[in-house]
């Protein structure tokens, strides 16, 4: 037996991991009140699970809820438990994994979007290649003077970090990204 499978006195002992990993993207509606956000983060800290996306908003004005969008990743036994947490927090209203259902719907991912600005360098021959650039990407100039533009880019994530990897040579300075924002095609509750 490896000594990661021995039993250690206790009734339970460690497993080596078999299950992949996996990313998945949730969807959490919860009372729009305050301290909602730190204890939903809270679970995901005490728990050593990590968020690689965030995104909160108020969705329902009159209602007083909003939606939180959380991409995280882990086995399919994690990405359980935390959903399970998830529903036991008081303020929740419901937790929709979307990928889960995305893939019931025969796609492999739910739409998402994000929103990105990237602040770039624009002297001499790179301007023009920069501009020419955030054309085939379609992104937009919001701001720009004689040292710098700023892109308005929105998009699937695999399109920002390409933009991103693009202009990095071209003199990126900075970039600010807004998380992804996701949503189920068809009709769903």
């Amino acid at each position: 037996m490896n000594a990661q499978q021995q039993p250690t006195g206790s009734a339970y002992f460690i497993q080596k991991e078999t299950e992949a990993v996996e990313t998945h993207t949730l969807s959490v509606l919860v009372d729009n009140e305050p301290g909602v956000l730190a204890r939903v983060i809270g679970l995901f800290s005490g728990r050593g699970y990590n968020i690689e996306s965030l995104t909160v908003s108020e969705t329902e004005h009159e209602a007083h809820l909003s939606r939180i969008t959380i991409v995280t990743r882990g086995t399919p036994h994690v990405l359980e438990q935390i959903k399970s947490q998830l529903e036991r927090i008081v303020p929740v209203h419901g937790v929709r994994d979307l990928t889960v259902r995305a893939r019931e719907l025969g796609h492999e991912k739910p739409l998402e979007r994000e929103l990105a600005l990237l602040k770039v360098r624009g002297r001499e021959q790179d301007r023009m290649e920069a501009l020419r650039l955030a054309d085939a990407f379609r992104a937009r100039v919001i701001d720009a003077n004689i040292e710098h533009f700023i892109f308005e880019i929105t998009g699937r994530v695999s399109k920002i970090e390409q933009f991103i990897a693009i202009m990095r040579p071209l003199g990126l300075m900075e970039v600010c990204r807004t998380g992804i924002a996701a949503m189920n095609r068809g009709l769903d509750d």
